[in-house]
């Protein structure tokens, strides 16, 4: 009898097929320490990993859920825009890649906008969706920021922008670089209402989202560990021709050199955000 084939194998055979129903993805590795984590676990750390605290992206949903109180918050309709106003095609065509996307993340664009309460204060909250084309910034985003703003000042709310993205959406080429003039505009419309406009930075903030709204916060606050930026890296240091130190561009280099203001866990941003809005409404 040969025991390998006749015994165990049956028996690897007999456990695993008890287990078949069971997802693929109920386990998930850390990007970072490589530690597998199991994805229920994962959700209810906010996906922080447990090994090495290094902070996933978190769904715009489960973003607005952490930081509402008591997660209620109410959805902000947003305007649509012309798709494809450039008939883009590079490996597939623009339109086609949208309705990927949109297939895959179940959300219309890179970024949703709710209102509720933080801390007991009235807030609208935009938080970009990485998982959307890389949070990448095209009319949709810069028409979202908009309505934000322009429903802060309506409802005398402060305005929290969460960006996670590589920058501007090479697809809409120049409308898409428009939008930083936009949301700038957009923002400074909040200020003149003297309301206050709170960034928080996640893992990456880069491109044309940092260089236009995203630098512009009354106040900066960054989750640990984010990288924050205009270029990558690897182009800055093909550029300068230099190896850049290991700390360059995350939250914690830039609190140093004054950029960002404040360096927080996830687990302590909804205290921290709301005691700054409690801050800046008290008058109200």
């Amino acid at each position: 009898m040969n025991w390998l084939n006749d015994i165990f194998r049956p028996k690897i055979k007999t456990m695993f097929s008890k287990i078949k129903d069971v997802p693929e993805n109920m386990w998930l590795p850390c990007p970072k320490c490589g530690t597998m984590m199991y994805r229920k676990d994962l959700h209810n750390h906010l996906n922080v990993c447990t090994n090495c605290d290094y902070h996933l992206f978190l769904p715009t949903e489960d973003r607005f859920e952490s930081l509402f109180d008591d997660a209620k918050f109410s959805k902000i309709e947003l305007n649509k825009v012309k798709e494809d106003p450039l008939n883009f095609k590079d490996l597939k065509k623009y339109k086609d890649r949208l309705s990927q996307y949109r297939n895959a993340t179940k959300s219309y664009d890179a970024i949703d906008v709710a209102f509720g309460k933080v801390g007991g204060i009235d807030t609208v909250i935009c938080a970009f969706n990485f998982e959307f084309m890389g949070g990448s910034m095209g009319t949709f985003v810069g028409e979202a920021i908009i309505k934000a703003a322009e429903t802060a000042v309506k409802k005398d709310a402060a305005l929290v922008i969460i960006p996670v993205s590589g920058g501007a959406r090479m697809q809409e080429s120049m409308l898409s670089l428009m939008q930083m003039a936009r949301t700038t505009m957009a923002i400074n419309k909040v200020r003149d209402a003297g309301l206050p406009y709170i960034v928080i930075f996640t893992n990456p903030t880069m491109g044309g989202v940092s260089a236009s709204f995203a630098m512009l916060g009354d106040v900066h606050i960054a989750e640990k560990g984010a990288v924050i930026g205009f270029a990558g890296r690897r182009v800055i240091e093909q550029t300068i021709k230099q190896k850049l130190p290991p700390e360059f561009q995350t939250a914690e280099c830039l609190k140093e050199q004054g950029m960002v203001d404040i360096v927080v866990h996830r687990k302590d941003l909804k205290d921290t955000l709301a005691n700054i809005l409690k801050i800046f409404m008290h008058n109200k």
